[in-house]
Parts: C-alpha cells; structure tokens; sequence
C-alpha cells in the first residue's frame, strides 16, 4: 500500500500562516501528480494546489493562488504546503494525494478527486478567531 503522510496543521487565527507535509512513498515520488486537496464539512472534498515533480510545475485553485505556495523537498520525498493569509473558509481536513500520470494529464485532472488512487490520512486546519 502506497503510503502518504501528512503533518502540521492546527489552528490559527484568520491572517495568520501554516505549514502542511507530505512525505511521499519512494516508488511513487518522482514524475508524479501531487496535490493537496480539502474537505470542510458538508462539503466535497476541493482541490488546493498541485506539483508536478519531474519539473516543478504548480497550479493552484482561484481561493489560493494568491496565498499558498506548495513546494517539493527531493531529498526528503515529500511536498509542502505553505498557507498564508488565511480565512475562516479555509477550514477543513487536509489531505495530501497522488497519482503518477503524465503531465499533460496531471494539469488537465488534477483536482478531480475521484480520479485520485493513493491518498494520506488528512490533517485538521481550523482557522477561527
């Protein structure tokens, strides 16, 4: 079983930052589709942003592109989630996900959760004054 796991989160105040990870299983690290996707309750599970580790390529959903900044860490097999200026809205389980399809897929797919086999065990973020 494809292992994925995540830490940080937490809670914070509307403004502030946090930092998620995902470690990532060797076998499915490079050339693959990592995204982070989210769930608030009631809700469907969103797409958050998304890396392509054999270049590096990022794309990020329209409510966080202008605050969050998702990297790769190679050495580490694992990808970051840098969230800043964050708001109420962005409260919900996090979870970090994978799949190793080309790019060309990866760009046109990524935020299709159905669409995703391998996936970590989420991490709590509350944003709440």
């Amino acid at each position: 079983q494809v292992q994925l796991a995540e830490s940080g989160g937490g809670s914070v105040q509307p403004g502030g930052s946090l930092r998620l990870s995902c470690r990532v299983e060797d076998t499915i690290y490079r050339n693959s589709c990592l995204r982070w996707f989210r769930q608030a309750p009631g809700k469907e599970r969103e797409g958050v942003a998304m890396i392509y580790t054999g270049d590096g390529l990022t794309w990020y959903t329209n409510s966080t592109k202008d605050r969050f900044i998702i990297s790769q860490d190679n050495a580490n097999r694992a990808i970051d989630l840098q969230m800043n200026s964050l708001k109420p809205e962005d409260t919900g389980v996090y979870y970090c996900a994978a799949s190793q399809v080309p790019r060309f897929i990866c760009i046109s797919t990524w935020n299709r959760a159905f669409e995703v086999p391998y996936w970590g065990q989420g991490t709590q973020v509350t944003v709440s004054s």
